[in-house]
């Protein structure tokens, strides 16, 4: 099938358009700032907040299936408006959409959350994203909206330069022991992600991890996969803080897991130091 990979330059979808060549699929990937380092797509400039823009775009490449992997946390008009124009854009092609969402949709009240779960965010980023989702599942009900949670990878993701900086002091701040979430590989999210694209099943999934770790939990894993000394990790409580924001959000994914081949690992077993 041949694949667009909205947001093929960050951090998740550069694994997805890395794992979609891999499969033998013909790979578009678009960026806004500069391309990935990733040989092997066709890459195009796009902002997705420019309606007419990504309609162009999509009539152009006339992709199989559209990966929609676009981060941008503080701005709604990418995260809530950009995912409308991609999911417009998709059906007018009649393209299969796969929306990466994220457990920011929950307040974390109810603290376990399965894929039935109803959106109730309390942050804008949360809001956008919870808004993306209603207007996905009207536009195209067929399409997929996988909700993930902190995607570690190989020493790339900002949780784990997080965890350097603190580790060599060249950071201050705290880990938190009561800040609670499922935190995923990136490649298991971006194999995952094809698998579903793949598939004929439609609506919410999750893609999370099968532990529930806290912040401080997977610092300390880090941290001893890396070869740093765990103890030099300063912890701290989220409920001491005025950060906004939900506290504990654990996704479960065990219907989505049922359905794919691809394992949603643990950090406790991705992390495992290689011996």
């Amino acid at each position: 099938m041949d694949v667009l990979v909205i947001g093929g330059s960050g951090f998740l979808g550069s694994e997805v358009a890395r794992q979609a060549l891999a499969a033998n699929q013909q790979v578009a990937a678009t960026y806004l700032n500069g391309p990935a380092d990733v040989v092997g797509p066709s890459w195009h400039v796009l902002d997705i907040r420019d309606r007419e823009h990504v309609i162009d775009l999509l009539a152009a490449v006339k992709p199989d299936v559209v990966i929609n992997s676009a981060f941008e946390q503080t701005d709604w008009a990418s995260t809530a408006d950009g995912a409308v124009h991609v999911a417009i854009a998709a059906a007018l092609v009649g393209a299969r959409l796969v929306h990466v969402s994220s457990d920011a949709v929950f307040s974390g009240n109810a603290i376990h959350y399965d894929e039935a779960a109803l959106p109730d965010p309390i942050t804008a980023y949360g809001a956008a994203k919870a808004a993306a989702e209603t207007a996905i599942k009207a536009i195209s009900p067929r399409a997929i909206i996988a909700r993930t949670s902190l995607i570690i990878g190989d020493g790339g993701s900002s949780h784990e330069r997080r965890v350097h900086a603190l580790a060599t002091g060249e950071a201050t701040g705290v880990l938190f022991t009561d800040d609670v979430r499922c935190p995923v590989h990136k490649t298991d999210v971006a194999i995952a992600l094809l698998e579903l694209a793949a598939s004929t099943y439609a609506g919410v999934h999750h893609v999370a991890g099968a532990d529930a770790l806290t912040r401080h939990e997977l610092g300390m894993l880090i941290a001893r996969r890396d070869g740093l000394d765990p103890s030099t990790l300063p912890s701290g409580r989220r409920a001491d803080t005025n950060l906004p924001g939900p506290v504990d959000v654990r996704l479960d994914s065990t219907i989505t897991q049922r359905r794919l081949q691809t394992k949603l690992r643990g950090a406790r077993e991705f992390l495992r130091p290689v011996t």
